[in-house]
């Protein structure tokens, strides 16, 4: 009888050889010849341009420094003082510069005649421990442009003006008062304008009349500043019609300038309005001094006013 766990030979013969891996990869190999291979696109990109390069960037940083140092430059202008040390007289001939000039200087008013060049002179202010140097210009018409040639360096400019006679001339006197506010005006953003004074002189020969509690120098400022005002509006008027106005250049010419912008409704002149800056009125007298004495009430000559703003602006 046959043992039933005995396994048939047959069966025994089923044993497998050991497996060689080799076998696998030559496989693989085969295979991945005959499998066609994809290669996937690769979309070529490019890169995008930015919105602000640097370069873009540091242009507008410049651009926009250089604005807002033009704003401060033009508000810090109306507000700072001028760092020159020269103060410049001018005003029409006859009006008394140099008259004032040797009053500061020598403390007495010397015979003067009409000038037909600049002088200057070296005037001391004990009460800041300073000097100023005061420039006196003719008033000529060839010699009075002579002003330009000083403005930069000014500290301070007054305009001399004759109270007893501007009643007469008072457009010759604006004409050469609107040379002088057209070159302030015409400065550079980043200069700082001078200080403007406005003398009304010899307020002396001016009669208070029935304003009995007037003084002759309130007098001689409001016949100045009325008669100022009321001539260079009529020159603004000119202008803005397009009309030329005449003599403020060679004999015919008729110029268009500048220097009369006023703020306030319908842009009318007023000293007060004026976008050039503030503007001071003081009213001045001086004595002349037969020969050579000297006057015994030096600083008593009209001249007080001028001399207290010459310290507070020096």
């Amino acid at each position: 009888m046959r043992n039933s766990a005995e396994i048939p030979s047959e069966q025994k013969s089923l044993h497998h050889p050991p497996i060689d891996p080799s076998h696998f990869h030559n496989m693989d190999a085969d295979s991945s010849s005959s499998t066609p291979q994809i290669t996937p696109e690769v979309a070529s990109v490019v890169p995008a341009t930015p919105l602000f390069t640097s370069q873009t960037l540091t242009v507008a940083s410049l651009s926009l420094a250089v604005v807002c140092l033009a704003i401060l430059v033009f508000f810090t202008r109306r507000k700072s003082r001028s760092n020159g040390n020269l103060l410049l007289l001018v005003g029409p001939p006859d009006a008394g510069k140099t008259a004032i000039l040797s009053t500061l200087v020598y403390d007495q008013t010397l015979p003067t005649h009409t000038s037909l060049q600049t002088n200057a002179s070296i005037v001391p202010l004990p009460e800041v421990k300073k000097t100023l140097t005061v420039v006196d210009i003719p008033g000529h018409p060839r010699i009075r442009d002579q002003v330009s040639e000083y403005i930069g360096d000014s500290k301070a400019i007054a305009f001399v003006v004759d109270a007893s006679t501007v009643s007469r001339n008072g457009p010759a006197v604006a004409e050469h008062l609107h040379i002088i506010l057209n070159a302030l005006t015409s400065l550079p953003p980043s200069q700082a304008l001078p200080s403007l004074v406005i003398l009304a002189h010899k307020s002396d020969l001016l009669k208070s009349g029935t304003a009995a509690s007037a003084t002759s120098e309130s007098l001689a400022i409001n016949r100045v500043k009325t008669i100022l005002e009321r001539e260079l509006e009529k020159r603004r008027v000119s202008q803005s019609g397009g009309v030329g106005v005449e003599g403020l250049g060679e004999e015919g010419e008729r110029t268009e300038m500048g220097g009369l912008e006023c703020s306030g409704e319908k842009g009318v002149f007023r000293f007060d309005a004026w976008e050039g800056g503030e503007v001071l009125f003081l009213g001045t007298s001086v004595k002349v001094t037969k020969g050579a004495a000297v006057d015994e009430k030096a600083g008593t000559d009209g001249l007080s006013s001028l001399r207290q703003w010459m310290e507070d602006n020096a």
